[in-house]
């Protein structure tokens, strides 16, 4: 806990010294966006061109790293976020867990990416046939800490068991969704500079199958966090 109240007390340090808006505001929340879904597109299309992965990038971004989008992702290694996004070093910020379940460890890292490197866009990116949702919906008894994944998880399935269609499909979609809603809530940082405008929370699903990823649309997220 002193570890997050550290980062926590440098970010709003960082945020009222203005060093936010200094960092890496040349990349909007719109133009990280449509680079991300350029990159999907390479990507599902075959077409891939492996940005960002030189030795001369690799030196590049040891001095610094300006990231120009935060993914907040399932540890799955079947979504391997630079790959399926067509990205390269320093491109992207990530935190992945199982089912993207985020905890103190993961806000305080989603703020660092926003506050201190000027990241102006979260994705959540959940995917399809995710093992962590399943279980949730089913409900069976898991060992040890996987306890606390499957419970935060819950709402999204009980959300939607009962509507027509792949109850594990509507979940997964729920819990981006109910996740994203979160983020935008989460003081004091990312709600403050959301609710400004600085910066944008989305989510998104991908695809095992076709490796596309489909972002959510809004009014989606708002009748989901009812």
């Amino acid at each position: 806990m002193k570890s997050y109240q550290w980062i926590l007390g440098f970010v709003l340090f960082t945020l009222s010294s203005n060093a936010f808006a200094e960092s890496n505001t040349s990349v909007s929340a719109e133009e990280a966006l449509q680079k991300l879904i350029d990159g999907n597109i390479r990507f599902t299309r075959g077409n891939s061109k492996r940005p960002n992965q030189s030795l001369e990038r690799i030196r590049e971004v040891s001095k610094k790293q300006t990231p120009f989008a935060t993914i907040v992702g399932c540890s799955d290694s079947r979504v391997p976020n630079e790959i399926i996004f067509d990205q390269g070093l320093g491109d992207l910020f990530i935190v992945r867990t199982a089912g993207q379940v985020s905890t103190f460890a993961s806000w305080g890292s989603i703020e660092f990416s926003v506050a201190v490197l000027g990241v102006n866009l979260v994705v959540v990116l959940g995917h399809s046939n995710c093992g962590a949702v399943n279980a949730a919906c089913k409900a069976n008894d898991v060992p040890g800490h996987i306890i606390t994944l499957t419970n935060a998880i819950k709402p999204a399935a009980e959300k939607t068991k009962h509507l027509e269609g792949d109850w594990l499909e509507h979940a997964v979609k729920a819990n981006v969704a109910l996740q994203v809603t979160s983020l935008r809530k989460l003081d004091p940082i990312l709600s403050k500079l959301y609710n400004n405008g600085q910066i944008q929370i989305v989510g998104a699903v991908y695809d095992l199958e076709t490796g596309k990823v489909s972002f959510l649309d809004e009014e989606y997220i708002l009748s989901i966090s009812k």
